[in-house]
């Protein structure tokens, strides 16, 4: 597996395993919540290979900055996007999206998320299988 130390070392704690909206093992460490002035959450995600959250949307949107490893983002009827450490990626609101690792790699980023989370169905395997 590609990233393998990600699995207990990264900058924010590995945070508590996600129970909820994700498919394979994804850990949530809460980085930053502040209902004011800000009105935003940072999330530190830890996702293992192949886990990856259901499709879902932002009322507000969404930041993605990729901390480590390599993984996906996709939006609804649109190609997934390959990402690596470095990439940022910014989600506009209530555009239904993606985002998890590769098959084969750990992958590590901070959600920068202002308003609410719209959760929906899972991402199947096979659009998953078919990256």
């Amino acid at each position: 597996m590609k990233n393998e130390q990600l699995n207990n070392s990264a900058i924010f704690p590995l945070g508590q395993k996600v129970e909820k909206n994700f498919i394979g093992d994804a850990y949530l460490h809460m980085v930053f919540t502040d209902p004011k002035p800000l009105h935003t959450s940072i999330g530190n995600v830890t996702f293992s290979p192949g886990a990856r959250n259901n499709w879902h949307s932002h009322n507000v949107g969404q930041v993605l900055l990729i901390t480590s490893g390599e993984g996906w983002y996709q939006e609804e009827g649109k190609p997934a996007q390959f990402l690596k450490t470095g990439d940022v990626v910014n989600i506009p609101p209530n555009v239904k999206h993606w985002h998890g690792a590769t098959k084969d790699s750990w992958f590590v980023h901070l959600a920068m998320t202002p308003g609410e989370t719209v959760w929906l169905e899972a991402v199947d395997d096979e659009t998953y299988h078919n990256l």
